[in-house]
């Protein structure tokens, strides 16, 4: 352990100023409030009706919440795997290029940029505005001018605590982690009350309705596999992470099971006092649920929405922003990008930038028609990483692995992904078509900004330039040396 250790650590640790650099400040029950915040955010408590939508019965709904459940466990012990081999911050995006190379990297980071991770993040952002509103709008829904801007000013809020200090937001997260595991507490109680009292009607034919299509049972786990995503997020931040060859895979094994559980007995929850009908017509599934049980109390089920997606945001505006530093890092996005605050050791001008991002795409009325582009594409490109770790078993079999998983999970886990990634062609061509067509225009701007090695001094120096005015705009300096960066 202790050779993994100094190799892990002497691997890009010269520093262009002395002590200027990313601390390992997270313990384990901070990546295990990490992992459960990020995963239980508006998902929950608003898209059951998705996974009933496309399943079509409230059984297969059920089975649909246990498998995604299970998938998601064995992608982030895969994961754990590739974490442990290649202890580097940014997740797939670091994975990818061991694997295969720049350019697929490139595509993931570009991908991620402009869809993954600011749709998630904005969707999640009008959903805190929206509940936290709605005491004030009771009858009907708040206004879009309302949401936008306090989901922008959420959003611009957790970035500056954020840019501020880690600790803060660890204590956000451990805080509103507790506050939405409490909140399903709620939901379950109620529901085994209202369950022992007879009431079992709606359980009477449970796979009355099933949809067995190939194309609407992916379609069913993209909904629920969206209310489990973030499963990987705590691989974007494994070089603050303290120990992470032992702390990594308990976060993991703690995290995963203990959602998975209370995800399956929420649901049961929700079908055991909602029937298909009410499930299927509701805005957020936890809101009607409380109107129907909680009678007087039932404003505080917006309320605790609304903290959920907070806690949401904070963890997966910390986690992400660290996938672009280290892309930038790389050489992939503006060096200004990679550029530490010299007092708070926090990647300020990552966090900027992706907040930027995020608000641009708040705007948009209908920013949930894009759901499904981020779930297909997150699909593909998590698919194209197990690829690589069952590649680099291939080509690197002397790498160190302080966790090295059974080969059959990972290749369950590549046909499942794979089966997600093809078979709603059908169902929905046009968005895996449009996910396709992005994917794709990354590659002449990957060859115009990257492969382009003669670009014209003046246009050099321009990007010399900005990253100079961001270094002095935001008094941040980069980690490591140029020679260095690994």
């Amino acid at each position: 352990m202790g050779k993994k250790r100094t190799e892990s650590e002497s691997s890009g640790t010269s520093n262009s100023a002395p002590g200027v650099k990313m601390k390992k400040e997270l313990s384990l029950i901070n990546g295990v409030a990490i992992i459960v915040g990020i995963i239980i955010g508006a998902g929950i408590f608003v898209s059951p009706k998705g996974v009933l939508r496309y399943s079509g019965s409230v059984g297969q709904a059920l089975i649909v919440w246990i498998m995604s459940g299970l998938l998601s466990m064995i992608g982030a012990l895969c994961y754990a795997e590739l974490g442990t081999m290649i202890p580097k911050s940014g997740g797939d995006y670091a994975y990818i290029m061991e694997a295969f190379g720049p350019l697929p990297a490139f595509l993931y980071l570009w991908v991620a940029l402009f869809i993954l991770v600011p749709t998630g993040n904005a969707i999640t952002a009008i959903t805190f505005a929206q509940y936290i509103l709605q005491p004030m709008w009771p009858t009907c829904d708040p206004p879009y001018e309302a949401v936008r801007l306090i989901a922008a000013v959420t959003t611009c809020l957790l970035t500056v605590i954020n840019c501020y200090n880690v600790k803060w937001v660890t204590r956000v997260q451990d805080i509103f982690t507790a506050t939405k595991i409490f909140a399903l507490g709620i939901i379950v109680v109620a529901g085994i009350w209202y369950l022992c009292a007879g009431n079992t009607k709606h359980f009477e034919e449970p796979m009355a309705g099933t949809q067995l299509e190939p194309g609407y049972i992916a379609l069913a786990f993209y909904s629920g596999l969206f209310s489990y995503s973030g499963w990987n997020y705590l691989n974007f931040v494994t070089e603050e992470l303290k120990d992470p060859y032992k702390n990594l895979p308990k976060a993991i094994c703690i995290s995963m099971p203990l959602v998975t559980t209370i995800y399956v007995v929420t649901n049961i929850a929700y079908f055991v006092v909602l029937n298909r009908d009410e499930i299927l017509s509701s805005q957020a599934v936890a809101v009607t649920f409380g109107t129907k049980m909680l009678g007087v109390f039932s404003y505080i089920m917006p309320f605790f929405v609304a903290c959920s997606t907070f806690g949401s945001l904070n963890g997966a505006i910390f986690a992400s922003s660290r996938l672009f530093f280290v892309g930038a890092r790389q050489g992939h996005l503006p060096r200004a990008i990679a550029l530490i605050d010299i007092k708070r050791f926090t990647p300020v001008p990552s966090l900027v930038f992706m907040c930027l991002i995020t608000l641009t795409l708040v705007i948009i009325e209908d920013v949930y028609v894009l759901i499904n582009y981020v779930s297909f594409v997150e699909a593909l490109f998590t698919t194209i990483s197990v690829t690589g770790l069952l590649w680099m078993r291939r080509t690197k079999p002397d790498a160190l692995r302080p966790i090295k998983v059974n080969l059959v999970l990972p290749i369950i886990f590549l046909c499942i992904c794979a089966f997600l990634v093809t078979f709603p062609c059908y169902v929905s061509p046009w968005e895996v078509s449009i996910g396709l067509t992005f994917v794709l225009c990354g590659i002449p701007v990957y060859f115009v900004t990257i492969g382009w090695n003669s670009k014209p001094q003046w246009l050099n120096r321009a990007f010399t330039a900005f990253n100079t005015s961001c270094a002095k705009l935001f008094v941040c300096v980069p980690e490591y040396e140029e020679g260095h960066c690994s």
